[in-house]
């Protein structure tokens, strides 16, 4: 569960057998790896509350939390976007929406940082404080740090994009630090979120999910199934696809 942080700021179909194999395609060789880290997600809860950038928390939400604005997006927008991957294999994209957990000046993902400079890049001040008695395992207000988390997720993502049942470690990419040959935001229906497949159509497995105003890195499309009159299906970096009836294209990205 979350820890508010600062008055006005609350914190943060059918399986199939078919495998692909993703062949490495100069269309998008160039491509920028963004920042990784390794850190500890906590689910946020807090359901009918108001994040950092004023969304109203859903039911079940898909969105993150990171420890510092310089990570925050505009209300209903995806310009800052992480990828979190469990060690299940699932992975989301979610917009962050909201500042914490513990701290709101940690932006660890970015060197140098805002705060706390003498602790390697990817490193959250909490982590720090949790394990190492860094600042007297105390968080930016002063508090004793609970937990080490680096990262919080929204109720859906934790539960359904990553099938998450406890407080986790994960590996998260901060997609603003990086680039794809091509960008989509999602604009599923009714803001939920978008189902990622192990393959280019509706019987291949659901392997995450895409959080609604996320900004997805494409690295190509390929025809797939034909979802609402479209047959266009983005691939996105891991091998997922999405089908673009529910995704708007930022940079168009090149055919695989």
């Amino acid at each position: 569960m979350r820890t508010y942080i600062a008055k006005g700021v609350l914190a943060a179909f059918v399986a199939a057998s078919a495998t692909l194999v993703h062949a490495p395609s100069a269309a998008f060789a160039d491509a920028t790896a963004p920042f990784q880290a390794r850190v500890y997600a906590t689910r946020e809860g807090l359901m009918g509350g108001t994040t950092a950038n004023g969304h109203k928390i859903l039911y079940r939400d898909h969105f993150a939390a990171l420890p510092s604005r310089r990570g925050l997006s505009q209300k209903g927008q995806g310009d800052h976007t992480v990828e979190v991957c469990a060690d299940n294999g699932r992975c989301a994209f979610v917009p962050v929406w909201d500042v914490g957990p513990w701290n709101i000046y940690d932006d660890y993902w970015n060197s140098p940082r805002q705060q706390w400079n003498d602790l390697p890049r990817g490193m959250p001040e909490a982590q720090a404080a949790y394990y190492n008695g860094y600042n007297g395992r105390k968080d930016g207000f002063g508090r004793r740090v609970g937990n080490p988390a680096g990262i919080d997720l929204g109720d859906g993502t934790f539960w359904d994009g990553l099938l998450l049942t406890d407080n986790s470690w994960v590996t998260v990419k901060y997609w603003w630090t990086g680039a794809a040959a091509g960008l989509g935001k999602i604009t599923t229906t009714g803001n939920g979120p978008l189902n990622m497949r192990s393959g280019p159509g509706t019987g291949y497995r659901v392997t995450g999910m895409s959080g609604y105003a996320a900004n997805v890195p494409i690295e190509c499309w390929t025809p797939g199934t034909n979802v609402g009159g479209v047959t266009r299906w983005d691939r996105l970096p891991g091998g997922r696809y999405i089908s673009h009836a529910y995704v708007t294209d930022i940079v168009t990205p090149p055919r695989c």
